[in-house]
């Protein structure tokens, strides 16, 4: 079975019940995720052998975040142990035109106190054949950015596929510091994944005739994109998530796949998602939807259709992690869109 690594942060995620607002209620549900911890338990999921590498403090806490890893078969093995504290993330669920709102605090966390020498890539990537990491992990230390970067170049070394999703997060670092940061990282890049922000974000590049707030999106802008990141970056593939939001409720849900060798793009069908349970992990569900279809051999189609409807039933389920299986995916992949119960 293939070995797929995973590297980034874990934390813990507080939330209010279902649409509540933080502490109208005088109590929070405790439960964990990350973008890469989410991409692991999906693979593990689909029946793949995913390995979550981060850095964990050895106490109780630590202890209750890798076990819900392991839960869903995840292997944490390679997880170092140490450091002060997990990090935390409050997130409040919004609703029609209120929109979600995150609060972190994660601060001084294990992983953003780890060093280089804490991970020895040579001997984490024995055997693995798979990569998959997202621009939070080297935004939250100077530290982390050094050994996502050790990683990557390793991965080059071994011939290792490497999958990255862009990720910008505004709150961890300035779009100056991303850009330099992640123009370097992603040189190193098989199959990079980006939404309708984070390439103009980072690396200033614009989907022409696009504006997210009113939930227009043009496609022929998209496809320039990808052509101007496999131009700069030499990807592979380009993967774009293509989010129309109309509400917290309702979004339109589809994506892109552009092959590089091909010079062809791959676009899904639609969702139209009316009643969203929870939008948190649905990149991360996306993401490890295509890992999955590019690890089972799917041709390109089919990975982005999979892609696609894994992160479309992903905003059907609370918490970060999706809990669909391979058979779920594909039943909304051939049109059961209904809900009728199955018996």
């Amino acid at each position: 079975m293939k070995k797929i690594v995973c590297f980034g942060e874990v934390m813990m995620r507080l939330a209010p019940e279902g649409y509540l607002r933080f502490l109208q209620e005088d109590k929070l549900q405790a439960t964990f995720g990350g973008a890469e911890a989410n991409v692991s338990v999906s693979l593990a999921n689909y029946g793949l052998n995913p390995f979550f590498v981060s850095k964990i403090p050895a106490n109780p806490i630590g202890d209750a975040c890798l076990n819900s890893l392991r839960y869903f078969g995840v292997d944490t093995s390679l997880a170092v142990r140490g450091g002060p504290r997990l990090g935390i993330y409050f997130c409040e669920k919004g609703s029609n035109m209120r929109p979600s709102k995150v609060v972190y605090d994660r601060a001084g966390s294990s992983i953003a106190s780890a060093e280089p020498s804490d991970f020895d890539w040579d001997a984490i990537l024995d055997g693995a054949q798979w990569f998959h990491f997202t621009g939070i992990t080297p935004a939250v230390s100077d530290q982390t950015a050094q050994i996502t970067l050790d990683a990557v170049k390793k991965c080059r070394e071994k011939g290792i596929t490497v999958s990255c999703d862009l990720n910008y997060r505004k709150n961890l670092w300035s779009r100056e510091k991303a850009g330099q940061v992640m123009g370097e990282i992603v040189k190193y890049v098989d199959v990079l994944i980006a939404n309708e922000e984070d390439s103009a974000d980072v690396f200033g590049i614009h989907a022409a005739s696009t504006n997210i707030e009113s939930g227009k999106l043009d496609e022929e802008g998209y496809k320039s994109v990808a052509r101007q990141l496999v131009e700069r970056f030499g990807c592979k593939y380009i993967a774009i998530t293509l989010r129309e939001s109309f509400s917290a409720n309702h979004n339109d849900w589809s994506g892109l796949l552009y092959s590089a060798k091909e010079d062809r793009f791959f676009k899904s069908k639609k969702y139209s998602i009316k009643n969203i349970v929870d939008r948190v992990g649905g990149g991360d569900s996306f993401g490890a939807g295509l890992i999955y279809g590019m690890n089972s051999g799917m041709d390109d189609q089919q990975t982005v259709e999979f892609a696609v409807a894994a992160s479309a039933l992903k905003h059907t389920i609370e918490g970060d992690y999706n809990r669909a299986t391979v058979a779920e995916v594909k039943n909304l992949m051939g049109g059961s869109v209904s809900g009728r119960v199955q018996r």
